[in-house]
């Protein structure tokens, strides 16, 4: 396990600098997706669908439906069963730009107590933005990568069978909203990790291949480029292309839950003496059975009895010099011989007696 750690580390941190991208680094403002969502209902199922007893919003949607239609059930609605449908919420993304007729993907999540949505049918759905427009309809066939099947005593379930994908299941009925015009006077470049040094950097290099001048640095995670020539598609293109050096935070993030354990590149340890050792207890419990002599009159009787066993590991106090590479940090740290959760413990010791130079992020 500790050697899975140390090639996390070094696969995912041990490289050096190299230029990356403005495209990869920074979004430009104006220029995002929305989220929609919508309430709908899957018919088709096969008994696997809401209860009338946990689900009555679904009795309700039934009835609206069949009345659009010139059906009539509220007289009988007490007798319906709907076993074979069920509400559900259905959510999409439509993506900057989007126009009409433009298909999306959308995901089907089961509202009420329904076992599975396979098999089944979206009716049409209209699928609303922040602003509560619609923006888009859904409809299609369910694809769920699961099933449910349950017996008199016993039930299987694979995978998470109430949650499905419609693919190209929504059709875009109204334009996408745009933050961004062709002519406006600026572009604003928004760093998707704030960094001083970074941006410091983003700014010189788009004044040295676009002109002295035309970015300036509001913050941390924000340039602003003015656009001189009037067209922000083409100045946007160019600013994409441009490549430069960026600058992380030491961070070390540990997961308790799991023992993983990820360090950036630019973690280093000041020199530190550590000792670690582990104390396990165990308690185990018993009865003693008293039986009396034949024909002494006297009864069984039964006494607990409890033995509780301490053991504590011998533990060695080593020194871990100061390390400036992320190789020989984890070496290091893997020469106390503790296990990942372990070493979770020891970084957060380390991290409070001040020799830790980075910031520790516990999940």
């Amino acid at each position: 396990m500790k050697t899975l750690i140390l090639i996390i580390t070094l696969l995912g941190f041990s490289f050096t600098a190299q230029a990356e991208r403005i495209k990869d680094l920074a979004d430009i403002q104006g220029v995002r997706s929305n989220a929609l969502i919508g309430y709908g209902i899957v018919v088709g199922l096969n008994g696997t669908g809401d209860s009338s007893n946990s689900s009555p919003f679904t009795i309700s949607s039934i009835t609206s439906m069949l009345e659009r239609f010139g059906v009539n059930v509220r007289p009988d609605i007490k007798k319906m069963k709907p076993k074979n449908i069920a509400a559900v919420i259905v959510t999409a993304e439509l993506p900057p730009f989007a126009r009409p007729g433009q298909a999306l993907d959308i995901t089907v999540s089961s509202l009420g107590d329904s076992k599975s949505l396979r098999g089944g049918t979206l009716l049409i759905t209209p699928l609303l933005g922040g602003n509560g427009q619609a923006y888009a309809v859904a409809q299609g066939g369910v694809s769920v990568g699961g099933f449910s099947i349950a017996g008199e005593a016993a039930n299987t379930v694979k995978n998470h069978p109430t949650v499905g994908k419609i693919p190209n299941g929504a059709k875009v009925e109204k334009a996408a909203p745009s933050g961004l015009m062709m002519g406006q006077d600026k572009v604003t470049v928004m760093l998707r990790n704030p960094d001083f040094t970074t941006v410091q950097r983003m700014k010189n290099v788009i004044n040295k291949h676009m002109g002295e001048g035309l970015a300036k640095a509001l913050d941390a995670g924000t340039i602003e480029v003015w656009n001189p020539s009037g067209d922000a598609i083409a100045l946007i293109a160019q600013l994409e292309q441009l490549e430069l050096r960026t600058d992380r935070r030491a961070i070390v993030v540990v997961d308790e839950r799991t023992g993983t354990i990820v360090m950036g590149q630019g973690v280093t340890i000041e020199t530190v003496a550590v000792s670690h050792g582990n104390i396990s207890v165990s308690v185990v419990e018993g009865a003693n059975i008293s039986q009396p002599f034949a024909f002494s009159g006297g009864t069984t009787a039964t006494t607990a009895t409890t033995e509780v066993n301490v053991q504590e590991d011998e533990a060695q106090l080593v020194v871990l010099p100061r390390q400036v590479t992320l190789a020989s940090l984890v070496s290091a740290l893997n020469s106390v011989g503790a296990t990942p959760s372990d070493l979770i413990a020891v970084l957060q010791a380390i991290k409070a007696a001040g020799a830790l130079h980075a910031e520790l992020r516990v999940m």
